[in-house]
């Protein structure tokens, strides 16, 4: 057997999580699994960039803790914003795209004292660690961490050190929770006799660790701190760093988290880690960990927001992989590699293994048929630019418009050619492009701005809708605004709109008062009902009934039911590597987003339809069970992309066909759906389809309005049903027909007026120029090519016109012209004029744009940069 690249470890990277797990849990600390690296309930974040994201609600006080002492292991990525690692990933060996951020954590339970003898008892006592070797850091005011460090452990004092806020003081946001914080730093360096106080928070070979937040404050909208009524302890160590460390290595990537990885890219690529210095390999392995954990949590490719960063990230990996001579795809074959490594930790690797490797796969390919092109136009860039070593915005923003080089891509090329780029005018560029659309069509809820009416003792709310469309229940809390309001119940069978599911509706009342609700939106543990009050006045009512509308719920029940079985029956006929990557479950229809990265044929939805229509057709049983997390998910149950789920969970089994992990409601058996029908599939994005159907009534609805339109149509054309297409094929045909003919002789008109035009061509430097806008005369290249054979010797024509509602422009010059005039040139400018572009041959070229408005302007500059550049000449 090949021996590994890298020497043997005293302690994997599993048994360290394990260990600092199991120490917190002998002192009292519940296990919390990971939160998703997509935090969907967080629009601020666009990743889990820290071990306090899913607790954020604790510290802003918005939620209370299950429990007050906790520990995990939490999936991180920081790809961008206030924490972007990524220059430094590869290059050194410390930092990383996505890393595991151990952390143990008190909720208004213990503090300072116990965080740090705790911290100092794990490092020195458990793992060994040399004290001589450790240093520490607290904020310059903090005296009282100091002191405990001083009294509680045996660290030496000298080894004790302030350091501003910058360092030392941790803050959630300009205001809110935060507090001094107390670093573990770990020398690294080969001169352990030479350290020195100065050189920590400063030098690379004193590694940060871990990092002990205590927050005691929150800070309000003037700046100033105010104490906290209750105080927390958010630790953070980073496990890379540890297992480093822990086994004596300087890198993170000489430990069992990243050596396979880094073994099958040699294997594959044949360049050893002293190639390049082992930089390439060290960022493809970085990047293939950050772009595997991010899909198996539901992120996906695209060309905004969090897409635009998995994006960017595998082309990144994409172009290191060219510095190791890959022009194939390659990276998606390491994904199996990381699931031996991380799998028995984050079964979800495994468990969407074949969704990740096809993503990349299919991403490395797109990028592959763009990438040679667009290094050829870097060259070709950067080798005009003369004495400048600026690269302009406007052609960085080509590189990354036209061949999809995102703008950190041109940096490092520019860096390694010695250039830089201008950043500026490239953000310039990215404002003035139009804005994707953006609207996901999720509802946004938006609260009353007015303070809670507190009627009763606060408590989570409880959902008795599983079994009750109606309950009676008292009023915690309620917010007013005119006659909008919004109530808080103690119990309701209201659904909160929850896992693509939409709230219910219906009414609250007692005592001559009613509140119509439009809306049941979750907050934390409340159930918000939206509504407006239709009469009678809440203030005198502490009990009320609460009824929803038991006939939209049904079809809600039935549409939810109905996208299980979808979801289940496409993996059965499109592959394993289906999942789902949204749903909207609402009264009329219902909505299912998956990944597949290409149109799904008509045969396939047919199939889909057949194979779930006969499933409701056998009435099969619809069980809903209570389980733990993990037995679940032994049992098979599916849980979806960036959900994230608590220790007990709802199981949906439809019994040797589907089980899922769902809060939401259902039928009972199959047969109440009452059929289906796939009423459309298109794309929704980069390999993102989305499917939607109707069912039950719905489906009657949808036949019956076909019928009259199709008696309409029999009407219009006066035919028989069975006599309705072949009268369509005949229009068409007669259309199509009538439309050649209208082109042929706008084009013969056209033709007939180029001899005029050439005979009255305007004479500028020796030469003839034709500069005319024309209706539509069809293939502009062909008219070219009559203007050149009609002026034969020195002539230049400058054409515009609309086609398809957009302008086009034509420029047409004779070969003797070609080398004083490239009409590519003169069309690339005129079509950036029409806030488009083009281009083409020295002696034929074409252009479009998108605003019409510009036609002639584009004419005007077109001529005037002809004549400038032969004036010139």
């Amino acid at each position: 057997m090949k021996p590994s690249l890298f020497s043997k470890l005293q302690l994997s990277s599993a048994e360290i999580r394990q260990q600092f797990i199991d120490f917190f849990k002998e002192k009292g600390h519940g296990f919390v699994r990971s939160s998703p690296v997509v935090p969907h309930d967080d629009p601020s974040l666009l990743f889990t960039n820290a071990g306090m994201n899913q607790f954020k609600p604790y510290f802003i006080g918005t939620q209370k803790p299950s429990a007050q002492r906790v520990v995990n292991s939490q999936k991180c990525i920081r790809v961008s914003g206030k924490h972007n690692d990524l220059e430094e990933v590869g290059v050194d060996v410390y930092h990383h795209t996505f890393f595991e951020m151990l952390g143990n954590w008190s909720f208004g339970d213990y503090y300072k004292k116990e965080a740090i003898k705790w911290a100092w008892e794990l490092l020195t006592e458990v793992w060994k660690l040399d004290k001589k070797l450790l240093w520490i850091t607290i904020f310059e005011d903090d005296d009282e961490s100091g002191e405990l460090w001083r009294k509680h452990t045996d660290v030496d004092p000298q080894r004790v050190l302030k350091f501003g806020h910058k360092d030392n003081f941790w803050e959630m946001g300009e205001t809110g929770p935060c507090g001094p914080c107390s670093e573990i730093h770990y020398y690294t360096g080969h001169d352990p006799e030479n350290q020195l106080p100065e050189d920590v928070n400063v030098l690379s070979d004193y590694r940060e660790i871990w990092n002990l937040v205590f927050i005691q404050y929150t800070r309000d909208e003037n700046g100033e701190l105010h104490d906290l009524p209750d105080k927390h302890v958010d630790t953070g160590a980073g496990l890379e760093r540890l297992v480093a460390i822990l086994n004596g290595k300087t890198s993170n990537y000489e430990t069992d988290l990243f050596i396979p990885l880094l073994e099958k890219i040699v294997k594959i690529t044949g360049k050893n880690m002293d190639f390049e210095d082992g930089v390439p390999h060290r960022v493809i392995a970085d990047h293939l960990r950050m772009l595997s954990f991010s899909l198996a949590d539901g992120a996906m490719p695209g060309n905004d927001g969090r897409g635009y960063v998995l994006r960017r990230i595998l082309r990144r990996a994409a172009r290191f992989g060219r510095l190791l001579e890959m022009k194939e795809p390659f990276i998606y074959t390491l994904q199996e590699t990381l699931c031996q490594i991380m799998g028995e930790s984050y079964p979800e690797l495994i468990a969407k293994s074949k969704h990740i490797k096809k993503v990349i796969c299919a991403e490395e390919s797109a990028f592959n048929n763009t990438l040679g092109r667009g290094l050829e136009e870097f060259v070709k860039i950067t080798s005009s630019m003369g004495s400048s070593s600026i690269i302009s915005g406007a052609n960085t923003f080509k590189l990354y418009d036209t061949f999809g080089f995102p703008l950190d891509l041109t940096q490092l090329m520019a860096r390694e050619n010695g250039f830089s780029v201008d950043i500026e005018q490239f953000n310039k560029h990215m404002i003035e492009q139009k804005e994707r659309a953006r609207n996901s069509g999720k509802f946004l809820y938006q609260s009353i701005d007015t303070k809670w009416i507190i009627v009763g003792n606060e408590q989570p709310t409880r959902f008795t809708g599983y079994k009750e469309q109606t309950s009676t229940g008292n009023i915690i809390k309620y917010k007013l605004s005119n006659e909008s309001c919004e109530i808080v119940l103690d119990q309701t069978p209201f659904y909160a709109e929850s896992g693509g599911q939409v709230g219910d509706k219906g009414y609250i009342k007692n005592n001559g008062f009613s509140m119509k609700v439009e809306d049941v939106q979750k907050v934390d543990e409340d159930f918000v009902h939206i509504g407006i009050i239709e009469s009678g006045n809440i203030q005198n009512i502490e009990s009320v009934k609460a009824q929803i509308n038991e006939h939209r719920r049904k079809q809600i029940q039935r549409n939810h039911t109905a996208t299980h079985l979808i979801h289940q029956t496409i993996k059965d006929v499109l592959g394993d590597h289906v999942q789902q990557a949204g749903s909207l479950v609402a009264p009329n229809y219902l909505r299912f987003d998956l990944t597949h990265y290409e149109q799904i044929p008509d045969d396939c939805i047919a199939e889909i339809e057949t194979h779930v229509n006969t499933l409701i057709l056998e009435n099969l049983t619809v069980q809903t069970e209570i389980k733990d997390y993990k037995t679940a998910q032994n049992d098979g149950a599916i849980s979806l992309f960036g959900e994230k789920y608590g220790d007990i969970v709802r199981v949906v089994n439809i019994p040797g066909f589907s089980k899922e992990l769902c809060g939401g409601t259902h039928v009972s058996r199959t047969g109440d759906i009452g059929g289906i029908k796939i009423i459309s599939e298109t794309a929704l994005a980069s390999g993102i389809r989305r499917l939607v159907a109707v069912t039950g009534e719905e489906i009657i609805r949808l036949l019956t309005s076909q019928e009259y339109l199709l008696r309409d149509i029999r009407n219009e054309l006066k035919c028989s049903k069975e006599d309705v297409f072949s009268c369509i094929q005949t229009l068409t045909r007669e259309k199509k027909h009538l439309e050649k003919e209208n082109k042929q002789l706008k084009q013969s008109s056209i033709l007939d007026q180029i001899d005029n035009l050439v005979r009255n061509a305007v004479s500028f430097d020796k030469l003839r120029l034709v500069v005319k806008k024309v209706d539509d005369p069809g293939d502009l290249k062909v008219l070219g090519d009559q203007f050149r054979h009609a002026f034969r010797t020195r002539g230049i024509s400058l054409i515009g016109t609309i086609q398809n509602n957009k302008p086009m422009v034509l420029c047409a010059v004779t070969d003797d012209l070609t080398q004083e005039i490239h009409a590519g040139d003169i069309v690339k400018e005129m079509g950036g004029i029409m806030g488009g572009g083009g281009g083409g041959k020295p002696h034929i070229a074409t252009a479009g744009g998108s605003d019409v408005n510009l036609l002639q302007d584009a004419l005007v500059y077109g001529e005037n940069l002809i004549k400038s550049i032969l004036s010139v000449k």
